[in-house]
């Protein structure tokens, strides 16, 4: 594609030129994550596959320049990105199908991520991710995996192996939700390998990964997966009738400005302290018309009960957020309170309830069972962090999925 709509195309050839292959790296990572229709807030990774000499033997070798654990793909530096022996990484296969026990969610393919370390090229510092086996097993010499919004909505619907081959005709594989890890990994490579025409795959509820032996290429591939997934979008979102009937139409009405600022003025306070209780909120309200036409929605709580659509999004949205009923065309403030505090403790008892089922003997402590999201008709959302910047981040996620849900409803 020479143009896009749906995303920005920021690959300035001379400053590329100017830049040794691991500053293009970094470049890349740089420009695709200052665009948040590519990918949110510290979630997504690029790599590239170089060649490297050896410290010790002075061979030639060819290097795996990933993203490391931590950091955002928009300010990483250098500093940011682990480098292993490629070759080394490769040879991890057979240490782990040599494991009686191998298999996925299993003690051996957990040992891999530790493993991973053996392969660390020129004592770098910066702990490989736990995506390394994807972007190392894929053949491509320059690997992208971001979290697109338009990307995620099709990763998230019940039909996204059919979409995607109606989408991609062919280009884009599938592969159905697993953990991130080595098994993954292996599945991409056997896809990789079983249909060479492909240059991407859909990851189930997850994102997407795509790949090319040239590293503008890649660049451009990229945006040219996520173009074509808002364009397909866009058009069913327009056929079903666009903004007006986006969420099943339009169920309360958005209060006066006065009259929200208002309101927000006499619950925030309270609200702070009873989702502080554990540790210290801070809040980031938001009011806009898209959020806006989100709360107000008839099918605003079943969406909103759906929890979340991506595991980036998990870790700052939790499950899902609390969805208040409350109807600003007849209730008033008092009454906004009471269900708040009711809608607070059952909350609290579900989050709980939660845990319990899902954990394991070595899952973490339970985590702060309050909300970080808060939605109510008429006044926006609501998100909590322990500071401004983390309350900010928490309120950029759940933009995020709003937009997942309208595209996977068209």
């Amino acid at each position: 594609m020479s143009s896009y709509q749906y995303v920005n195309y920021s690959w300035d050839d001379a400053q590329a030129a100017s830049l040794d292959p691991v500053g293009r790296l970094v470049y890349r990572s740089n420009i695709l994550g200052s665009d948040q229709r590519i990918t949110n807030t510290g979630g997504g990774n690029t790599s590239s596959k170089l060649p490297g000499t050896d410290p010790i033997t002075g061979q030639p070798v060819e290097v795996l320049w990933v993203k490391g654990s931590g950091g955002d793909l928009r300010t990483a530096g250098r500093e940011f990105f682990s480098s292993l022996y490629q070759e080394k990484l490769l040879a991890l296969q057979g240490v782990y199908n040599a494991r009686a026990d191998k298999g996925l969610k299993t003690q051996a393919e957990d040992e891999m991520v530790a493993m991973q370390a053996h392969a660390t090229f020129n004592l770098n510092p910066r702990a490989s991710s736990i995506d390394t086996p994807l972007h190392s097993f894929l053949p491509g010499k320059f690997v992208d995996h971001m979290h697109p919004n338009a990307i995620i909505a099709i990763a998230a619907s019940a039909n996204c192996q059919r979409l995607t081959l109606e989408i991609f005709a062919g280009q884009m594989a599938y592969v159905p939700w697993m953990r991130p890890g080595f098994e993954l990994g292996l599945a991409m490579q056997k896809i990789s390998r079983e249909q060479p025409s492909v240059r991407a795959i859909m990851m189930g509820q997850h994102g997407f990964i795509s790949w090319a032996d040239d590293e503008k290429a890649c660049y451009t591939w990229t945006l040219d997966c996520i173009e074509k997934a808002s364009a397909y979008i866009e058009a069913k979102y327009a056929a079903k009738g666009g903004d007006a009937k986006a969420f099943g139409g339009q169920k309360y009405q958005t209060l006066p400005e006065d009259q929200r600022r208002a309101t927000l003025a006499g619950i925030l306070p309270w609200l702070r302290g009873q989702v502080s209780q554990q540790k210290r909120f801070i809040g980031t309200i938001q009011d806009d018309e898209k959020i806006l036409r989100f709360v107000n929605s008839a099918d605003a709580p079943r969406l909103a009960a759906l929890g979340t659509s991506c595991p980036d999004h998990f870790l700052r949205t939790k499950i899902k957020p609390l969805y208040v009923d409350w109807n600003p065309q007849s209730e008033d403030a008092a009454a906004l309170k009471l269900k708040l505090a009711a809608a607070l403790d059952q909350y609290r008892v579900d989050y709980t309830a939660y845990y319990n089922v899902c954990r394991r003997a070595n899952s973490p402590a339970m985590r702060d069972p309050n909300p970080t999201v808060v939605l109510i008709p008429g006044l926006g959302m609501i998100a909590w962090g322990k500071d401004k910047s983390e309350s900010r981040v928490t309120a950029e996620f759940y933009n995020c999925a709003v937009e997942v849900m309208r595209g996977a409803e068209a």
